[in-house]
């Protein structure tokens, strides 16, 4: 399991999740952070539409789900958890 973190530098809400997000990879989460400037390919695969979107895959990359906006650090330990 992975998390794509989308987020953009501009992002108010996104600059307060990067802490969680750096927390959470180390603890050992598989978090994959990906700016939707640089990166307009990604975010139109998986539909990113806002940011912070944080979107759980598997392996293969198929989306197991995904959360929108800020939430608390155990929203997305849960995300994570349930692939």
């Amino acid at each position: 399991m992975r998390l794509l973190y989308f987020t953009a530098p501009w992002c108010g809400p996104c600059r307060q999740l990067g802490p969680v997000m750096e927390q959470l990879q180390a603890e050992g989460y598989n978090i994959r952070k990906i700016n939707v400037d640089n990166s307009q390919d990604i975010a139109t695969e998986y539909g990113v539409r806002n940011v912070p979107t944080v979107v759980a895959v598997d392996t293969l990359g198929n989306e197991k789900g995904r959360k929108i906006g800020l939430n608390p650090k155990d929203t997305y330990i849960a995300l994570y958890n349930q692939g």
